[in-house]
């Protein structure tokens, strides 16, 4: 596919969110290749049990993880979680395109330097428990804000077996904390129960494909 071709990014996506000192923000990255409504079950999830006041929904440009063989253009993937995100607390974004971030620490940092006074906690499912220490600098991420990890489905057990929780052991707090989480210094996690979504990326894609 020619570049000319792909949906332009907005540049209003390229700037990082604002957000007021004192606000409780979560942060929600992936690469949304597409967004589906299980990540936005995540996403309310969050909001609720967290107590946040905004969630940055933040599109990456790719995941050094994963193939980019299949990737959808950003501003593909920007559409179509504005579609899905409908609570107005989320704010789509792809600000790490901007700056040339490819990495969850670089990005973490990023967003501390940018937002003092501002308490922030990372958000990921269950799912990238399992392979989170292959993850760049890991073990930065955790000491830079507190993390949320939301249950998916068949990752239940990823909770007692992935070397970040056994790593981090000492540092979990009880689920029934987590409204407090945002505001807790690092490192600090919790592990929230709750409906989960049957629906994944990668099986979408491949329906796609017929």
């Amino acid at each position: 596919m020619l570049a000319s071709s792909e949906p332009a990014t907005p540049s209003s996506y390229l700037k990082m969110p604002h957000a007021e000192k004192g606000l409780a923000v979560g942060l929600f990255g992936g690469s949304f290749n597409p967004p589906h409504a299980g990540h936005a079950l995540v996403a309310e999830i969050a909001l609720r049990r967290l107590a946040l006041d905004q969630l940055w929904w933040m599109v990456t440009p790719g995941n050094p993880l994963k193939s980019t063989r299949e990737l959808a253009p950003l501003g593909e993937r920007i559409v179509l979680s504005e579609k899905i995100a409908k609570n107005p607390k989320i704010k789509v974004t792809a600000f790490e395109a901007a700056h040339n971030v490819r990495y969850t620490a670089d990005t973490l940092a990023l967003v501390k330097a940018r937002n003092p006074g501002v308490d922030f906690v990372w958000i990921m499912g269950a799912d990238s428990l399992r392979d989170f220490h292959r993850w760049q600098r890991w073990r930065e991420i955790v000491m830079t804000f507190p993390i949320a990890v939301i249950d998916r489905p068949g990752a239940t057990l990823s909770l007692l077996s992935s070397v970040v929780a056994k790593t981090f052991d000492y540092a979990r707090i009880d689920e029934g904390d987590a409204p407090r989480l945002a505001r807790m210094k690092a490192p600090a996690w919790t592990f929230i129960h709750g409906p989960r979504s049957l629906l994944s990326s990668s099986a979408i894609r491949k329906m796609a494909k017929g």
